[in-house]
């Protein structure tokens, strides 16, 4: 059984999907939540799930990732992870920190990469008159937002939609295909999975 450690920000809503995803013959188990935020609403709702939580706040470090991201890697380690989910985790991570995860840290993205790696991702989908977005799950490497593609979730765009009208809907996918990703990674499948719009 592969355990599982969850990075986040905020609300957490992906990693919910993935911790409810990882019952019964779920070749994985969660076993760490952590975020930078000891605020962050998702801490709470991976409590009430029973599971241990961390929480490290970036805002103290004042800029120096390197010594964020020591302290966080004492919580991720002494859980004893097989593989690290980044879950709307908002800390872009040094090449040290990636390195000592690599090859077993996923992360998803709100666009179809590799178009709109970064921020505003929807925004920029619609200023570009794109017909679909989506999301992205993929490997994480040092650079942002890049890696082997995992999976793929695909979404029109209709008329009239806003950058939040489509986040929704893009949301809707990611809770979708984040989970089915996880389940093949963790049974040592990496070949990507693809939905349609």
């Amino acid at each position: 059984m592969k355990r599982v450690a969850i990075l986040i920000s905020g609300g957490g809503s992906n990693m919910v999907a993935l911790v409810n995803s990882m019952t019964g013959d779920h070749p994985a188990r969660p076993v760490l939540v952590a975020s930078n935020d000891p605020r962050a609403s998702g801490l709470e709702k991976a409590c009430a799930a029973g599971i241990a939580t961390a929480a490290v706040d970036h805002r103290p470090f004042q800029g120096d990732r390197a010594a964020f991201e020591t302290a966080l890697i004492a919580h991720i380690e002494a859980a004893e992870p097989d593989i690290l989910c980044l879950a709307g985790f908002m800390r872009v991570l040094t090449p040290g920190f990636v390195a000592r995860f690599q090859g077993r840290m996923l992360n998803i993205h709100p666009s179809l990469l590799p178009k709109y790696p970064g921020l505003h991702t929807h925004q920029r989908a619609l200023d570009a008159g794109d017909p679909e977005a989506g999301c992205t799950v993929h490997e994480v490497t040092a650079v942002l937002d890049d890696g082997p593609l995992l999976g793929q979730a695909r979404v029109p765009v209709l008329a009239g939609d806003t950058s939040e009208t489509l986040a929704a809907r893009v949301l809707r996918e990611e809770h979708r295909l984040y989970p089915a990703v996880l389940r093949r990674y963790a049974g040592g499948d990496h070949s990507p999975v693809f939905f349609g719009s």
